[in-house]
């Protein structure tokens, strides 16, 4: 009778869910939102270079929309193309990607128009594809297995999946315990194409030290103080305000020379190698700390006072760690674990070559404007450049930040092996290092991973496949959560 029961309840969650739902809204997700949050961080190119009768120019792009797949003739006609004659030709079953971009000469608008900036490759059964909605006759009709999941795309005629990445979560501060005394912090700040590792450690001379881009092993009070922390009162507070450390008053003690902001920025500069005069280097810093000291929290000067309470909360969580009053983090845990689906590394693809993009707009209107022509800007975006570039990362596996494999060959032994190479979750981890800790089985992958089903030899524990039962929830916008909690009563640190 129970296992009755239970096959029913399987069956009824096929009904309504598939293998790859959670590939299809992460893609889904890409296209609505992810692909106008790059517009948003790109939205004006200026030339270097302009005609010596105008002041200003600008190039802005508006609103970016996708449509839906097609193909083009020969003889120029257009027309729409579902996946199996995309298969059949040898063709890339995509979509064309609509800018709406606009120039402005001394802030008045010269022209506004809607152009093809490329192709986007389109997710089977995703909201944007042909098949989305089909019934089972239709799918049949169309050529289509209708118990094939989608979740994979056709390029040049070849069915490819982009393979699930595990990584760190981004934004989270880590301490592991490393022997009595002993400890290390890491950080990795994520706001859009920025992603910074930070670290806090502590010397044998008993200063802590913070450590982020070109700014290594920065004393941490100094740091403090540069954001404008100044009071050692306002910096033993921030950090607790239960108990007195004494590591932080031996810190403090080191560094009570440093009396006003100006001077911690500028013991800041000096040790990062700006060799300048004291108010060109002091400014150089200051953008250095707003831009790429936690990038996550904001990125200008009205955040300082905010990093400078993060630091201290991160620093009594080292120190807690370090001594034994907390447990250190468990980096396997899969709390601390997100799983990157394709909607996330199409997005990585597409913001680092939409820049190349707009860098070959500003480059083509300069090299004209050379000649003593002012060019439209409609004549001189290749389309080509964003499209033969995804492509390229498509084909061979080879992604930004130098991974590879992250786009694979679908395997079509059987169906089972289908939906297995659907479901794979691979780590970044090097394959031939021992990662002892990082293959084994956590408790934690109950219901989210296969335990057994992961290859012998040197890809063991590294290389793994989803539950079956397994769905994945889509990022969250930070901002709408902070509005539902503060109408739940949280208070911000005055």
């Amino acid at each position: 009778m129970v296992n009755t029961e239970r096959s029913v309840l399987v069956r009824k969650y096929f009904e309504e869910k598939k293998f790859v739902d959670s590939s299809i809204a992460s893609f889904n997700n890409l296209i609505d939102k992810g692909m106008q949050e790059v517009i948003e961080e790109n939205k004006e190119a200026e030339p270097a270079i302009i005609p010596h009768n105008i002041e200003k120019f600008k190039i802005r792009f508006g609103r970016i929309t996708v449509g839906k797949p097609e193909i083009t003739e020969a003889d120029g006609s257009k027309r729409p193309i579902y996946p199996m004659e995309a298969r059949l030709r040898k063709i890339s079953y995509h979509a064309p990607i609509f800018l709406e971009v606009s120039s402005y000469i001394n802030d008045i608008q010269r022209e506004n128009f809607i152009a093809e900036i490329g192709k986007m490759p389109i997710m089977l059964k995703s909201k944007y594809c042909h098949l989305s909605g089909l019934s089972r006759e239709d799918l049949i009709k169309r050529g289509e297995d209708p118990t094939d999941p989608g979740g994979y795309f056709i390029i040049n005629g070849t069915e490819r999946v982009i393979i699930n990445v595990e990584d760190l979560a981004p934004n989270n501060f880590m301490v592991e315990s490393d022997g009595p005394g002993q400890a290390t912090g890491r950080y990795f700040a994520s706001r859009g194409s920025y992603k910074i590792p930070h670290s806090i450690e502590k010397k044998k001379d008993g200063m802590y030290y913070l450590s982020f881009t070109r700014a290594k092993q920065m004393p941490l009070i100094v740091v403090l103080k540069a954001l404008g922390m100044i009071k050692d009162e306002d910096i033993m507070k921030s950090i607790s305000t239960e108990k007195t450390y004494d590591e932080i008053i031996l810190n403090l003690f080191e560094f009570v020379e440093i009396k006003n902001q100006e001077d911690a920025i500028d013991f800041v500069s000096k040790r990062v190698g700006i060799a300048q005069a004291r108010e060109i280097r002091i400014e150089r810093t200051r953008e250095l700390i707003d831009k790429f000291l936690l990038p996550n929290i904001g990125m200008d000067a009205s955040f300082r006072a905010t990093k400078a309470r993060t630091l201290c909360k991160m620093l009594k969580k080292y120190i807690d760690v370090a001594s034994g009053a907390r447990e250190g983090d468990d980096k396997d845990h899969y709390m601390n674990k997100r799983i990157r689906m394709s909607g996330d590394l199409l997005l990585d693809l597409f913001r680092v070559n939409f820049k190349v993009l707009v860098g070959d707009i500003l480059y083509n209107f300069q090299r004209i404007i050379k000649r003593g022509k002012l060019p439209s800007i409609k004549v001189i975006i290749r389309d080509k450049l964003l499209t033969s570039r995804l492509y390229s990362a498509m084909a061979t596996g080879e992604w930004v930040g130098g991974r590879q494999g992250v786009s694979q060959r679908m395997s079509r032994t059987n169906f089972l092996d289908m939906v297995s190479h659907l479901q794979r979750v691979a780590s970044p981890l090097s394959t031939t290092q021992e990662n002892l800790d990082a293959r084994a089985l956590h408790c934690t992958h109950l219901g989210r991973l296969c335990p057994l089903e992961t290859p012998e030899g040197t890809n063991i524990g590294l290389r793994k496949n989803m539950a079956m039962l397994c769905s994945l929830s889509q990022a969250s916008d930070e901002n709408e959560v902070l509005a539902k909690l503060k109408t739940a009563g949280l208070r911000e640190v005055a």
